[in-house]
């Protein structure tokens, strides 16, 4: 089956003004870029990045877009990370994780699982209101078949290993439980789920789907999300009773949401201890995410 490709351009002039002149930041050396800083991160990366077309596995043509991220490394084979987006779609911050996780050393490609729901693949980004609404259409087999779909063309690559994890954000985070639950394909090495729960069923994790899960998985979440904050000791209960590896932290002072916000102000009334928790939070999760990343897949 044919796979369509094409080379993304990124624009500084696009760059929208932000809070304190933050949009020609480029946030953290060695997080990946905050919302506000996502845009310049991606102008500025020196890693080769493209769309690419695939297809969802089931004959259906090249329906799916992603976006891909390579490293600039030594290594003969290097190999995938999965990076699913938040319940906003596949945006501009979402792809700039995907280059902070490439600039780590891995193949990094970011599925838009909202394909289907928005009529077929495209770049354009979607407004926010538009798609929280499509992606409530968008199964849990949709959701692990676009995953599959994107592990298993990053794989074929020449320069790939056959090896891959999943990280995921908020919708993404419960995509990547899932993900783990219904246990992928030859090669998956562990998820990362960053505020983003496994199954629920009368407001406890299902024990029944945990005890299928047969990779590591993190749970990496904030204090200020109290739905998520209330479900995570009966999570680590079950996972580490069923035996399974597994780690979860509740990161004081944070948000839902605490990589894409860091400090990036989010409304004119600061909260300037917010700030400092959510970045707290990002200094603590992301080194956590890359060593787990290494010692699953292999890497030095």
């Amino acid at each position: 089956m044919s796979v369509s490709r094409l080379v993304a351009f990124v624009s500084i002039a696009s760059i929208a003004p932000v809070w304190a002149g933050r949009a020609q930041a480029q946030g953290h050396p060695g997080l990946p870029a905050s919302a506000a800083a996502a845009q310049a991160r991606l102008a500025a990366s020196p890693r080769h990045a493209e769309w690419v077309k695939i297809p969802w596995g089931d004959g259906g043509g090249d329906s799916l877009m992603a976006w891909m991220v390579y490293p600039v490394t030594s290594r003969t084979h290097a190999p995938v990370v999965v990076v699913v987006h938040e319940i906003f779609g596949l945006t501009t911050w979402a792809r700039a994780v995907a280059d902070q996780v490439a600039a780590e050393g891995f193949i990094a490609i970011a599925p838009d699982l909202v394909s289907r729901a928005r009529g077929g693949p495209s770049t354009d980004e979607l407004a926010s209101d538009s798609a929280v609404k499509l992606i409530r259409g968008v199964t849990v087999a949709e959701r692990n078949a676009g995953v599959t779909a994107a592990a298993k063309y990053a794989m074929s690559l020449p320069s790939a290993a056959a090896r891959y994890a999943v990280i995921g954000f908020c919708w993404g985070g419960s995509t990547t439980w899932n993900y783990a639950i219904n246990r992928g394909i030859d090669g998956l090495a562990g998820g990362v789920a960053f505020y983003g729960t496994p199954y629920v069923t009368d407001q406890h994790p299902d024990a029944d789907s945990l005890a299928r899960i047969q990779v590591p998985v993190m749970l990496l979440s904030g204090s200020k999300d109290p739905r998520i904050g209330a479900l995570m000791p009966a999570i680590d209960s079950m996972m580490h009773a069923m035996g399974k590896d597994y780690f979860g932290r509740n990161y004081e002072g944070a948000i839902h949401g605490f990589m894409r916000a860091q400090d990036d102000p989010r409304t004119p009334q600061r909260n300037e201890d917010e700030e400092k928790g959510n970045l707290a939070a990002a200094r603590d999760a992301w080194p956590r995410t890359v060593a787990f990343l290494k010692q699953r897949l292999g890497v030095d």
